[in-house]
This record gives structure tokens, sequence and C-alpha cells, in this order.
């Protein structure tokens, strides 16, 4: 091989290593986000569009695992994306029918509110609401165990934490724990199979040995099988918790606060 040839295939080796190396750094869900913008233009006030969902806002008020109302928090309403809301007006009306209401936690959630979170965790000895959502950890894990995270798709404007209300017992629907909750047992597996909706009563994940009954999970279950009929996604981890699958900002980040719009 020559001086020149193999000059030529060393530079090509190199090229192609220095690509491998860039694409295996930078994975495709690792690509960045769009700037951070002020523009609520997409968005609208929930209860504009669903009329029948119960509002209640735990980060506008002190019961939450910060124990504070969080920034970004103006006003005791929920905004979504038009299209995230025009999909759960199409469940609210599938539950309705089974004789429930869809009662809000939270949906779009401003970065600053994120960011309030970000600084809770790191102050480890502000452990004031622990015996009410984390009594099993340790702060110091909630950025480890990704309780805690500097982005969120809440953000984004598609996604929602919820229940059911139930209209005859006028009571929320008993779903065996509380709305963030840190813990397996807040998981849509636990005790059972969310797939095929089977209980099985599987409880060896949480490590205090509590469980929850048939009928929880079944409950759990009503809220699933309704938000996924109506194009949204669950989360693995928290049964409260749904994105529009086909969300219309996968890539941005909103910063305005929750007020009514």
């Amino acid at each position: 091989m020559t001086q020149k040839r193999l000059w030529f295939t060393t530079a090509v080796l190199a090229f192609t290593c220095s690509l491998c190396f860039y694409s295996c750094i930078h994975k495709s869900d690792d690509k960045p986000a769009l700037p951070p913008t002020e523009d609520s233009s997409q968005f609208v006030t929930l209860t504009d569009v669903v009329p029948d969902a119960i509002l209640e806002i735990r980060y506008f008020g002190t019961y939450n695992f910060v124990g504070q109302r969080i920034d970004g928090y103006e006003e005791p309403t929920a905004l979504l994306t038009k299209q995230a809301a025009d999909s759960l007006r199409a469940v609210s009306d599938d539950v309705i029918k089974q004789g429930y209401r869809l009662k809000i936690y939270d949906a779009y959630r401003p970065q600053k509110g994120v960011d309030h979170f970000v600084r809770w965790a790191a102050d480890i000895p502000d452990t004031l609401m622990k015996s009410y959502f984390y009594p099993d950890l340790d702060k110091s894990v909630l950025f480890e165990q990704d309780y805690i995270a500097e982005k969120s798709g809440h953000t984004r404007g598609s996604t929602v934490d919820l229940t059911l209300f139930d209209m005859t017992t006028e009571k929320e629907l008993d779903m065996g724990g509380t709305f963030d909750w840190f813990g397996p047992e807040s998981h849509p597996d636990f005790c059972g199979n969310p797939e095929n909706g089977e209980y099985t009563g599987d409880n060896h994940k949480s490590p205090a040995g509590r469980s929850i009954t048939p009928e929880q999970f079944q409950n759990r279950m009503i809220l699933r099988r309704a938000m996924l009929r109506h194009g949204f996604t669950a989360m693995p981890t928290e049964w409260w918790h749904f994105r529009l699958e086909n969300e219309p900002f996968p890539d941005t980040y909103f910063t305005f606060p929750v007020k009514k719009i």
C-alpha cells in the first residue's frame, strides 16, 4: 500500500470512529430541546374544555411533598395544550358514562416549578412532608432514583396527573395510595399486571410490606384503560400520570405561570 493510500485509509477510519463516538454520546433521546418559551397561545384553561373536571391543584397549596406552594402556580387552575385538553374531554365523557368524574392534581407545570423541586431535593435537611409522601426513602436518593429531575414532561404541556371521583359515593375512588407517593406502591404493576388487568397480589417490591386490594387495583385500571383509549400513554412508575402520545410540543419546555388563560 502506498503512503498516500495509507494516509487516506487512516483518515477515513478516524472520521468513521469519530462519527461512531459522537452517535454513542448523543443518543436520539438526548437531543437538545428547543429554547424555553413564554408563548401560551396553544394552551387552554382545562375547565373551559372539560367543564366536568374537578380541580385539586396540589402545587398551588401546601399539601404536597414540598409542603409549600410551588413557584409558578399563581392560580389554582389547570392548563393543557389544546390537543391534550380535547383528548381529555373524550376521557371525561367516557368515565362519566361509568359513574365517575375526573379529578385533576396537576397538568401543565412551568419550568420554574420544576426548578423549585430541584432546589428542594438538594436541601436534604428539609423533610417536612416525609411521613406523608416518602417515609421509606432517604431524601438523598430522590435524584438517583429519578423521583426528581431537572426536566419534566409536564412542562411540555400535554401531561396530566389525575384520579377518578365516584359520583355515587361523592368521594375519590380508592386507588390504594396517594398522589405523589414516592415508592413502588405507586407503580401501575404493583400487585397486578396492567397489561391484562389481572390482580396478582404481588407486593414484594414494597420495602414496608404494603399492599393494595383487588378492588383498589381494578380502580387504577378503570382510569388507565380510559386514558389509553383516548390517546394517552401511561408512566411505568405512577398510576396517576399520563402523557398525550402524540404531544404537539415534544421538544419545547414552557415557562409561563399557571393562571387562567
